[in-house]
């Protein structure tokens, strides 16, 4: 046992970089957390983009919108009929592009060679 206590041993050292502190939550008044919930539950409202807007992270706003919901404190806004509907859509992959430029439309094939096409859309724009 003596004599495996002499022989040499490798060590190896770590590094870490220190893990990034969290960010100190904000102390919100009841008014800020009504307007950024009236925000977040406008029609077409990317809650997501709200809360980067205000400084906080989305999760925290997701989580006080489901529990303003939950209360029955406050409702969603009802779309009007000026607001724009979403209208989902499937892209359907085809062989041909079209490039609007200016009041001209270029119909080409998507294989089209790209030094090509830009010689060619330089010339429709100096016509």
């Amino acid at each position: 046992m003596s004599e495996d206590m002499n022989h040499g041993r490798t060590f190896e050292i770590l590094t870490a970089e220190p893990v990034r502190k969290r960010r100190k939550p904000k102390l919100r008044s009841d008014e800020d957390k009504a307007l950024i919930l009236e925000q977040a539950l406008a029609p077409g409202a990317n809650v997501s983009a709200v809360a980067r807007a205000h400084g906080m992270d989305p999760s925290q706003l997701f989580g006080w919108r489901r529990a303003a919901l939950a209360s029955g404190s406050v409702q969603r806004l009802k779309a009007t009929e000026n607001d724009k509907a979403f209208t989902r859509f499937e892209a359907v992959r085809t062989d041909t592009v079209e490039i609007q430029v200016g009041d001209t439309t270029l119909r080409v094939s998507a294989s089209i060679d790209p030094v090509l096409l830009s010689g060619i859309v330089r010339a429709v724009r100096q016509a």
